[in-house]
């Protein structure tokens, strides 16, 4: 393994001044989710140049693609998933740029070293993680159900960081309606919009203390009004509620709603409940697979490894509940990095980020390797997943 993994590394270097011309130009070139046509052409056409199969437009999705590269049939099929949205204003906060050169990289260094391997690599584009999230998509669609296992590594600061969890998500939007009037002249004559609003933020604040401390409710008034001295007919919240798991978030989703519906009751105001991002389930990491990864980084010689605790939501959730799936952090920086700001998008272009990135991409094709050529430990790997399915 001690080979493999040199060989491995004298082919980062080897292509790393592509890779960083890759990073760059995405960098530069920001697009946010379901606009990443740059980011995706650029990403698929690597892989097509290094002789991946590639398919655009996947899962009829236009900023989706498919790499994939197969060495014989009836062996394992392994995913790295690939994300390269940007954020509004700030670019890259996210660092979604060298994330997505990550995982091409590894698939591209994979192909290079299993000459003699029986398996199959998918590098599969996945969009807009900020917002509609693809790979949600993408499970509801079975493209997960015949993978053995789910690879892909986001970039933090600090230190390397374990594959942890992350809350199941749901994003909901609460519009009041009531009627205007003259503020001044005539309240009496209207029905406040504004006042369900209000009375919903403080039904949930009240419903805090009876929530798990694990679990999130925050949002925001997007619309509340006109002017101040208009009855507003219209007012409109905006809602992320988190849980630890599918079965509690369903819970508290129906309480939070109770919340609205006895706002809008209170207020005389009629209410619209409605989704308006993708929610996501929670992130459940398989052990065994995130042991073989975190194997690899210290054969590199990387000691510090921290926990990755629960963090937010992403649709890497719904994938972990279709097969194996790990979700580790790579550091762009030793110092700390603040995720969706300028300073975190500038850190991915910096020389000390392709050190955090070789590492990673070296243990996504190490681990890989590892499954391709011991039966056993797959075995290992699913059973883990099947016992943990409902979680």
């Amino acid at each position: 393994m001690k080979q493999l993994k040199e060989q491995l590394s004298t082919l980062f270097d080897k292509y790393l001044d592509e890779f960083k011309e890759i990073n760059e130009y995405i960098y530069n070139n920001p697009e946010i989710g379901k606009q990443e046509f740059k980011a995706c052409e650029i990403l698929s056409n690597t892989l097509k140049k290094y002789g991946f199969e590639t398919t655009v437009n996947y899962a009829n999705i236009p900023t989706a693609f498919l790499g994939k590269f197969s060495s014989g049939k009836n062996g394992p099929k392994i995913a790295i998933l690939a994300e390269y949205d940007a954020l509004p204003e700030i670019g890259h906060g996210c660092g979604h740029n060298i994330f997505g050169v990550t995982s091409i990289a590894t698939g591209i260094l994979l192909k290079e070293v299993m000459q003699d391997t029986i398996g199959e690599i998918l590098v599969i584009g996945t969009p807009a993680e900020e917002t509609f999230g693809a790979k949600v998509e993408m499970a509801e669609l079975g493209i997960f159900d015949d993978i053995d296992i789910a690879m892909a590594v986001h970039p933090t600061g600090e230190s390397h960081k374990r594959s942890g969890s992350s809350q199941a998500m749901e994003a909901i939007q609460f519009t009041f309606k009531g009627k205007t009037a003259h503020a001044a002249a005539s309240p009496h004559e209207g029905i406040n919009a504004l006042d369900g609003v209000i009375t919903l933020f403080n039904s949930i604040n009240a419903l805090r203390q009876q929530t798990l401390e694990t679990s999130r409710i925050h949002g925001i008034i997007s619309n509340g009004g006109e002017a101040a001295n208009i009855i507003p007919d219209l007012a409109v919240a905006n809602f992320y509620v988190r849980a630890k798991t599918l079965s509690y978030l369903k819970e508290l989703v129906e309480k939070v709603k109770n919340c609205a519906k006895g706002a809008a009751l209170a207020t005389g105001t009629t209410l619209e409940i409605e989704n308006y991002e993708t929610s996501f389930a929670n992130l459940v990491t398989n052990k065994k697979l995130s042991e073989i990864y975190e194997k690899n980084l210290k054969l590199q010689g990387v000691t510090e490894i921290g926990d990755g605790g629960s963090s937010g939501s992403t649709d890497m959730g719904d994938v972990s509940h279709c097969c194996p799936t790990i979700h580790p952090h790579f550091p762009l920086t030793k110092a700390h990095l603040i995720g969706h700001s300028v300073e975190f998008a500038n850190a991915t272009i910096q020389p000390e980020a392709y050190i955090g990135m070789k590492e990673a991409t070296l243990a996504m094709a190490l681990t890989a390797m590892d499954i391709f050529n011991n039966k056993d430990l797959l075995a290992e790997i699913k059973t883990e997943f099947i016992n943990n399915k409902n979680l």
